[in-house]
């Protein structure tokens, strides 16, 4: 048997992504295992969550040092723990090109809409606004460019009548922990 994908996971809030990722690790078919759960948040309440998986966490607050600096400790404690792929879960620091660079086509993020639609933040009230009828999750290939990578796959949601940015933001992420274990076990055996 072909030894299971070491997954590395960067949060900064709650980790509902996480969870799922770590949950969908459990299943003795899954090609990959969570090595490291990372966060620019010391008290980030996902990392609680990753502890009691019995996940090793590593926290560091990028505030009063440099951006490299910052990113080279994150990177250490990845390698130390044999990270092969990155999982972004709703990470909400900008990764800087040299470091992306370092991890080329190894780095997935998990992004709620249909990319190439509404990068970046806001997404939900954006297709609210532009009237959409779907919105959804993509699940892209972290590159230089924001939210530019090649789409993995997606998950679409209808867009009701009476849809704020919350209700629709609370039955994208739904679809996102359905989607994100599924594409990160298609990437890993790829």
């Amino acid at each position: 048997m072909k030894p299971k994908a070491k997954v590395g996971i960067l949060i900064s809030g709650r980790g509902s992504n996480m969870a799922s990722l770590i949950a969908a690790a459990q299943d003795f078919d899954c090609p990959f295992e969570i090595a490291l759960v990372a966060s620019d948040k010391p008290d980030a309440p996902g990392l609680t969550f990753a502890k009691a998986a019995a996940v090793a966490t590593f926290a560091q607050s990028p505030k009063g040092i440099a951006k490299a600096e910052y990113e080279a400790a994150i990177e250490t404690a990845l390698l130390s723990t044999g990270v092969e792929v990155i999982a972004l879960a709703g990470y909400m620091r900008l990764l800087s090109d040299a470091f992306v660079a370092r991890w080329k086509g190894r780095i997935i993020n998990i992004h709620p809409s249909l990319l190439p639609k509404y990068k970046g933040l806001d997404t939900h009230r954006r297709a609210i606004e532009a009237g959409d009828s779907h919105a959804g999750c993509s699940v892209h290939v972290v590159t230089e460019e924001l939210d530019g990578g090649a789409v993995l796959g997606q998950a679409e949601v209808a867009i009701l009548p009476d849809d704020t940015p919350a209700t629709l933001a609370e039955r994208v992420l739904q679809e996102e922990h359905r989607l994100y274990p599924k594409v990160l076990a298609d990437f890993v055996t790829q």
